[in-house]
């Protein structure tokens, strides 16, 4: 598989999950179509182009099972989420309810818009090791007041790399009325995602992370009800248009002045490289590994896994918590010295080495990783103790 990609085959990389990486004939197809921008730029951005972006969402509205209209491509989920809050009726005293396990650029985002409105952002302790669904929603719940107004969440976490059950959160939010936002970043091509059946308000993700869209390739899902309430961040020729289209939604937040947009037309070329390399079934071998290596990484760092180990919390990543007396001189270290590229990643006082597997990678290239950390230990010059 390592041929199919662009990587550099003299680097370990064990990071999908932070950008991505793209398969080289996705990443022609996006060449082919920032050619075409080049040599017809108006008829491009405004006919041609617009044609392929039509074809793409509905190519991908299949995969996530929701209608082409009620969602846009967006450069990443921080941006998305940007708009959602952006439009937000945030008062004084309004609680939005989330965790502390959420991505740093979200848990600014919300203290952005909260110290301008008054509202406040719950970041609702977790305790790790997780043990079951049931204590964690229990756990979850228990940030839940009468001034909670929205539930902000992930799908699958960043820093621990855990799969939450949104479903059950979704559900039990509309029982109580409360607005539903989920970041899915990690989500699309990584677990199955069916928005019809989740029913969430508001929904994002990366296309350019595990479905392999070359980067700057998200999404934004609004529920049908909710759309025109949605303001765009940009404001442009779609707003009060002289041509307005079929849907308000898109005229506001699809046309928002001069841009690349060949990243969103990539994604029927995506799904026929998925199709021909098997890769629903190679991306279970990942999974496997992941469950059969976590603990093994755990017992080599004196620590336990975070969660149970099953395909209902973990798919293509996994966390392994470290103490470190400099995660930073880890993984410059493991970077510098050892060509592995893998974040150590921080969430409050605490550091994960997080391991990412795609079929491009191998048991041989993880236990090189669990080889140089075993190296690192046994020399003393880095702190692994649970």
């Amino acid at each position: 598989m390592k041929t199919h990609f662009l990587l550099n085959p003299d680097i370990t990389y064990l990071n999908h999950g932070s950008f991505g990486a793209c398969p080289r004939e996705v990443f022609e197809n996006y060449q082919y179509w920032q050619k075409k921008l080049e040599e017809e730029p108006v008829q491009f951005i405004t006919k041609t182009g617009v044609e392929a972006l039509r074809t793409s969402k509905q190519a991908f509205a299949s995969y996530i099972n929701c209608e082409a209209d009620d969602f846009f491509f967006s450069p990443n989920p921080t941006v998305a989420i940007n708009t959602v809050i952006h439009s937000l009726d945030l008062n004084a005293g309004d609680e939005i309810l989330s965790t502390n396990l959420e991505y740093g650029a979200m848990d600014r985002t919300w203290n952005f818009y909260c110290k301008k409105t008054g509202a406040r952002y719950i970041r609702q302790s977790i305790p790790l090791p997780i043990q079951n669904k049931e204590q964690f929603l229990e756990a979850f719940w228990k940030g839940y007041t009468s001034k909670t107004k929205i539930i902000f969440i992930s799908q699958i976490t960043s820093a621990t790399a855990l799969i939450l059950p949104v479903k059950d959160i979704i559900v039990k939010a509309k029982e109580l009325g409360l607005i539903t936002i989920i970041d899915g970043a990690h989500v699309p091509g990584h677990i199955d995602l069916d928005l019809e059946d989740m029913d969430p308000d508001y929904y994002t993700g990366a296309v350019h992370k595990w479905f392999l869209a070359p980067k700057g390739c998200s999404f934004l899902y609004v529920k049908k009800a909710l759309q025109n309430k949605l303001d765009p961040l940009i404001v442009s020729w779609g707003y009060e248009s002289a041509s307005p289209g079929h849907s308000q939604f898109l005229d506001y937040h699809e046309y928002n002045g001069t841009r690349d947009f060949s990243a969103y037309l990539t994604i029927p070329s995506l799904i026929e490289f998925r199709q021909k390399n098997d890769w629903e079934e190679q991306i279970k071998r990942c999974k496997e590994q992941i469950i059969r290596w976590y603990p093994e990484f755990c017992k080599l760092m004196n620590t336990i896994p975070i969660c149970p180990l099953t395909d209902e919390f973990l798919g293509q990543m996994c966390s392994i918590p470290v103490r470190t007396a400099n995660p930073f001189e880890l993984k410059e270290t493991l970077y510098g010295k050892y060509k592995i590229e893998i974040p150590v990643m921080q969430l409050e006082d605490r550091f994960f080495v997080r391991i990412s597997i795609q079929p491009y990678n191998t048991d041989e290239e993880i236990g090189y990783l669990y080889k140089v950390l075993d190296e690192l230990k046994q020399e003393g010059k880095l702190i692994f103790a649970g």
